[in-house]
């Protein structure tokens, strides 16, 4: 499941205003001095970051803060573990007024060796001027920004063959066995899609159902079920930021190394399609292809690999349309959100078996191309499969008693 990223907003504090897009104009001639002075501060502050040099970060803090230091020290301590390729602080708006001070900034980090693009979560910085330097006295998390994987405790780094595996509260044996599983899914999916992608996953475990939901912006209840969810812009450009796989320890625990396998590679497979996935994607194909993906080389009958909806279509339940976006919905019927999922696999498995796995891929790009949802999927039907969404349903409708039927 790809998730979306929450929208800023910006927090009013009462100071004078002064709003940049950078530290410097045209000419680079200083916007503002003390706009100048702040981002050295930060500059610094970022380099011991990368630098591992703790008395450095430390010293951007205001003297004598202790309870700021101590809170300060250990989140650079949670991260001394965690290979980073850069770390910078870009103030996005300074609000200014004497000895005291508020930036907005982006904290842009990436993980050496997996992330092209930087992770962006929007931190507020209050820093304070002592003898012509600037200090920070508080560093919090921006309105609407989600938390970080080390805000929740000591990140512990596993790193397999295709990926790294970062952890809050779980032990070695457990990431290292998460990792084995993540190198298997990826080149089962590359197998699958022929196009180019990384080829690697970043993969997240916080250390509860509770923490992931804080890691994702959205309430625990909501994930209680879901071993795992992919996070990641749909249809990204090349600056788009990089994707993370976050895993809910409780329901990945539960899991037997086939389900685990399943959804690993379901997940690695929405990294691996995320740049031909679009608003125009409906879910049904999105979901349906990487549960095809996943599924696609296992063994498992029709029946083994869809049994809520086998049960209906037994029942004489067929239903009468593709799934839609809302029946992927968690959190009310599980039985009517497997059938979703199950159908949408069936949908993709239907179009492999009849016209090739080539003209599947063929057909999620040209679908993910489309410049409005309406329109988007009939006009990809008819030039890549040479039909009709009527007559797409009504095969797939046929297929369904085909495969699950008695």
């Amino acid at each position: 499941m790809i998730r979306h990223g929450r929208p800023r907003r910006t927090v009013g504090l009462g100071l004078a205003v002064l709003v940049v897009a950078s530290a410097c104009t045209a000419g680079d001639r200083p916007l503002d001095p003390t706009l100048e002075e702040i981002q050295q501060t930060l500059d610094a502050r970022a380099a011991a970051v990368l630098d591992h040099d703790r008395p450095g970060y430390l010293a951007s803090l205001e003297p004598g803060a202790a309870s700021l230091r101590a809170a300060q020290g250990a989140e650079f301590d949670n991260l001394a573990d965690v290979p980073l390729a850069s770390w910078e602080y870009r103030i996005k708006g300074l609000r200014h007024k004497g000895s005291q001070a508020v930036a907005d900034t982006e904290l842009r980090y990436r993980i050496a060796g997996y992330d092209a693009a930087p992770v962006v979560a929007s931190r507020t910085l209050e820093l304070t001027e002592r003898g012509g330097r600037w200090y920070v006295t508080a560093d919090r998390r921006g309105a609407g920004a989600l938390q970080q994987l080390w805000h929740q405790g000591d990140v512990r780094v596993v790193r397999g063959s295709r990926s790294i595996v970062l952890g809050v509260g779980q032990d070695e044996k457990r990431l290292r066995e998460l990792a084995t599983a993540t190198d298997r899914a990826v080149p089962a999916v590359s197998k699958a899609w022929p196009g180019e992608w990384a080829g690697a996953l970043v993969v997240l475990v916080p250390p509860s159902v509770e923490a992931m939901g804080r890691l994702l912006g959205a309430p625990a209840a909501g994930y209680k079920g879901i071993a795992a969810v992919t996070t990641g812009e749909t249809n990204p450009k090349d600056t788009s930021p990089a994707d993370r796989v976050v895993v809910n320890p409780e329901a990945y625990g539960l899991l037997g190394d086939f389900g685990k396998g399943i959804v690993l590679t379901h997940e690695a497979t929405h990294v691996a399609t995320r740049a031909h996935t679009s608003p125009t994607t409906p879910m049904w194909l999105s979901e349906g292809f990487a549960d095809w993906v996943a599924y696609r080389g296992t063994g498992r009958t029709a029946g083994e690999a869809a049994p809520e909806l086998q049960e209906a279509v037994r029942a004489g339940d067929v239903p009468a349309v593709l799934p839609d976006d809302r029946d992927f919905t968690f959190g009310g019927d599980a039985g009517a959100t497997a059938r979703a999922y199950e159908g949408g696999r069936l949908a993709c498995e239907l179009i492999a078996e009849r016209w090739g796995e080539r003209k599947l891929t063929a057909f999620y790009r040209s679908v993910g191309e489309g410049e409005h949802r309406d329109g988007a999927v009939e006009r990809a039907l008819s030039e890549e499969l040479g039909t009709t969404p009527d007559a797409f349903t009504a095969m797939w409708r046929g297929y369904l008693l085909e495969r699950l039927g008695p």
